[in-house]
């Protein structure tokens, strides 16, 4: 549908073929304005969730292999035929570590 200009020639309508194109293209701009500001800042606060708690089962798990190795290496250089002072010294390193830990914790309350 087209409307004759002064001049002769066609001018497009108000309503051409091009508002679906239009259309579209705002669409997507605002699914994009959208997803840049909601949806992505979400996913990475999940994926550091997922990326942290897999971080930390690896430290784990090699904090306990760590802690093995070094019992089995005590006990076969170390402290022969006494596993009880390989565990003793394993043990105490761990009591001192958590102790130093304690005294780095905040507390709740505050102090009077």
């Amino acid at each position: 549908m087209t409307i004759m200009q002064e001049e002769g020639g066609p001018r497009p309508s108000p309503l051409s073929s091009e508002w679906p194109v239009k259309a579209t293209d705002q669409l997507e701009m605002l699914i994009g304005l959208v997803r840049s500001k909601a949806i992505r800042p979400l996913q990475l606060v999940a994926r550091a969730i997922v990326f942290g708690i897999i971080v930390a089962a690896m430290g784990a798990v090699l904090l306990v292999v760590v802690a093995i190795g070094t019992v089995r290496v005590l006990n076969i250089y170390a402290f022969p035929g006494r596993e009880w002072a390989s565990l003793a010294l394993v043990g105490g390193i761990f009591f001192v570590a958590g102790l130093f830990l304690w005294t780095l914790r905040r507390s709740g309350r505050k102090q009077a």
